[in-house]
């Protein structure tokens, strides 16, 4: 048995390994040491040394069989605390050059096992390195320092450190463990000895900035413990400021959700009955309580129309008329509507009509109620009786008469003068026109303004009716 001594690492084992290749000396008759490392029994016992220098100067000239990307993985073996990784490095590459090229295929081989788990161990040991140092300010008058200290599985810093030297390249840093250090100046990277915890930095300010970043970022609706120590080892989780937060955050995740579901929006998902038809539907609605609109006003005003109807009309809310009567427009923004409809050639029977939200909302001066625009979250509650409705009735197309109705239908905000005259797709549902509220056209002031948006909202509907298959209308 014959000793390779060699130092530097992967780089000098690399060196080493092409000469030995080059000279076809066998696995099995050497043993590795790098120097440095703990002395094995090889030297120990007095073994031969190999001065694989000398030999280069003779060594046959040969291409090592291997790909780039084993190169790579090797690499990453070589930073494994396992001593006999150089053994099995040289052991695999000589296989391939001189057995099996294509040996690495052989999930079943021994080495090739052996080899594929530790390159996955060094490289999860990096991984966690780069998520897991925490860097605390030293001051210093000429210029902060920063530095951490961590404890990896493997002596696995050089393989790492230029990961810290992209990222952090503007400030000055020192990574500190038990087997090495780094310390990176702005220019250059400068290696020291390893040392324990206790002689590195402890706590300063930036462990409160963790702290705070980490609770702001933790849900305590997702809580997963088992996988939070399998992704994050408590043997980590003493040079990490945030985990001492943990308990105190586990403890108060219950009382966390529970506030989280009281604050959520409310829904009226719970009161639509599972048989979706028209008929049940406008039967239940009178028993929602999802939110307050409804106690306050006199009805739930639902849809009215055809159920096989192919062009739905969606509005805001009913209005005074409406909750009295329990009937969609049917007040005055509904007798302007009636003369839309006439225009664009529609019949009421033809068609569904309903509303976003389906009760009143106002507020009372003296005797008289005064609409008030419902809001987003309570268009929200209300989806889920609109969207029950679409489902029931299936129309090609749906007219959204102003923007409320367009965020029920579309699920987000629009500007009307963004979307007017555009023909929108909401998925493979159904198509979506935008235009006036009548209510809107009302309120117009300027003669010539409102006579605009009258002959805007009357082209609306005209377009949705030869859209919608109901055929063309002849000006």
């Amino acid at each position: 048995m014959r000793t390779v001594s060699f130092e530097n690492g992967f780089k000098g084992w690399r060196n080493a390994a092409r000469v030995l290749l080059a000279h076809k000396i066998e696995p099995n008759d050497l043993e590795w040491q790098e120097r440095g490392a703990n002395k094995t029994s090889a030297l120990l016992w007095g073994n031969e040394e190999i001065d694989w220098q000398a030999m280069a100067a003779t060594a046959p000239k040969m291409v090592m069989n291997v790909s780039r990307r084993w190169l790579e993985m090797a690499e990453a073996v070589s930073y494994h605390r396992n001593p006999e990784k150089w053994q099995l490095l040289y052991s695999l590459i000589w296989r391939l050059s001189y057995e099996n090229p294509k040996l690495m295929n052989l999930s079943i081989d021994e080495q090739v096992q052996s080899f594929l788990s530790m390159e996955h161990g060094v490289r999860r040991d990096a991984h966690k390195a780069k998520a897991f140092v925490r860097f605390r300010k030293i001051e210093n008058p000429e210029g902060d320092i920063y530095c951490a200290w961590h404890e990896p599985e493997h002596p696995l810093l050089p393989y790492v450190a230029p990961f810290f030297q992209d990222r952090f390249s503007v400030m000055k840093w020192t990574i500190l463990t038990p087997d090495a250090s780094v310390h990176w100046d702005g220019s250059a990277l400068n290696w020291g000895p390893g040392c324990a915890q206790g002689e590195g930095p402890q706590n300063d300010s930036l462990e409160e900035l963790w702290g705070c970043y980490y609770k702001s970022i933790f849900n305590p609706a997702r809580v997963k413990i088992k996988a939070m120590k399998a992704e994050m080892p408590k043997k980590y989780w003493h040079t990490m400021p945030e985990t001492k937060l943990i308990e105190e955050l586990l403890f108060e995740s219950d009382a966390r959700v529970d506030a989280m579901i009281r604050a959520a929006p409310p829904s009226a998902e719970s009161y639509i009955p599972d048989v979706k038809d028209l008929k049940t539907l406008k039967a239940a609605l009178p028993l929602c309580e999802a939110c307050d609109l409804c106690s306050k006003a006199t009805q739930g005003v639902f849809g009215m129309g055809s159920p096989e109807a192919s062009l739905m009309l969606v509005g805001e809310q009913p209005g005074d008329v409406e909750d009295q009567v329990g009937l969609p427009f049917q007040g005055p923004a509904g007798q302007v509507l009636n003369i839309a409809l006439d225009a664009a050639g529609i019949s009421r029977d033809d068609i569904y009509m309903t509303n976003s939200v389906k009760a009143f909302k106002f507020r009372p001066e003296g005797k008289r109620r005064i609409h008030e625009k419902p809001t987003p979250r309570e268009v929200g509650t209300c989806k889920a009786w609109l969207k029950a409705e679409l489902n029931a009735v299936r129309p090609q197309l749906v007219v959204c008469l102003g923007l409320t109705a367009a965020l029920a239908v579309l699920g987000q905000s629009v500007r009307l003068m963004d979307v007017k005259g555009k023909v929108l797709e909401v998925g493979d549902n159904w198509k979506v026109i935008v235009t006036h509220h009548p209510s809107h056209i009302l309120r117009i002031q300027d003669e010539g303004e409102k006579e605009a948006a009258m002959q805007e909202l009357e082209a609306s509907l005209k377009l949705a009716r030869s859209l919608s298959g109901m055929g063309l209308i002849l000006d």
